[in-house]
């Protein structure tokens, strides 16, 4: 793997986002956990996937400067399903899956992480989907997960403004469990893992699978749809405009179409 590292004991997977400077998720990163969690899927030693980020960051998003690579609508739709279809495998993972987030988790480093069972930050850490800013919408389901750990409102807060939550405010708010000083979070986060690894497999398998019951209702049809306007969002004027005022450094100027 490029840009994955994985070591297991004691029956845990340590899987690491190793992309620096950022951890951001280029399309060969997200093959990669593709990969990774089918691999992990069929390997009986491991029974919890704990999953971090290298360096400063758990993942501070998407890789926007490989979306100048793409330059058509159903392009951008595609991989909008590529990454929610990855993140519905680990969502629905019958191994219980961790993420320990430091540094910041933001936009489709956020969707990675709400993809997961149990999400622990340290204090300090940010956790936000400032897509907006650059004239575009989430696109690996953020849209469709946020307001189940947030609610709707704060959910429709934190997107049109593009402010992100601290860790401390994160599990205040329900999308984390717990915040450390970053200094301890790993060692938290992994005893946490060491809980869950000691538990009967078949019984974590299918506590996982009726968790999933209860989130379900319209979310499929909304994935669809999220996907299909993260195409549209992406080949609109403001969007490429969003797009290249990121890469250039400047503020950009939407014209509202």
């Amino acid at each position: 793997m490029e840009f994955l590292q994985v070591q297991k004991e004691n029956h845990i997977a340590v899987v690491q986002l190793n992309r620096p400077p950022a951890n951001a998720l280029s399309s060969q990163l997200l093959k990669e956990l593709s990969i990774v969690f089918d691999e992990l899927e069929n390997d009986s030693e491991v029974k919890v996937i704990l999953l971090r980020g290298e360096g400063r960051f758990f993942s501070a998003g998407a890789d926007i400067k490989e979306f100048t690579t793409v330059k058509d609508e159903s392009g951008f739709a595609k991989l909008g399903e590529f990454g929610q279809q990855l993140f519905n495998k680990i969502e629905n993972f019958p191994k219980l899956v961790i993420a320990a987030i430091h540094g910041a988790a933001l936009g489709g480093g956020l969707e990675l992480a709400m993809a997961c069972h149990i999400r622990v930050v340290s204090e300090d850490a940010k956790l936000g989907l400032p897509e907006l800013t650059l004239g575009l919408i989430p696109g690996f389901a953020g849209t469709q997960r946020l307001p189940r750990y947030v609610g709707t409102a704060k959910a429709c807060e934190m997107l049109v403004t593009s402010e992100p939550l601290t860790g401390k405010e994160a599990v205040k708010w329900g999308l984390a469990t717990r915040a450390y000083p970053e200094t301890e979070l790993f060692e938290n986060a992994y005893k946490l893992a060491e809980k869950g690894a000691q538990k009967s497999a078949l019984s974590v398998k299918y506590v996982l699978e009726l968790l999933q019951y209860a989130d379900r209702a319209e979310f499929e049809e909304g994935m669809k749809k999220e996907a299909e306007y993260f195409g549209k969002v992406f080949v609109s004027n403001d969007g490429q405009e969003g797009i290249k005022a990121f890469i250039e450094k400047r503020k950009p100027q939407f014209k509202d179409q």
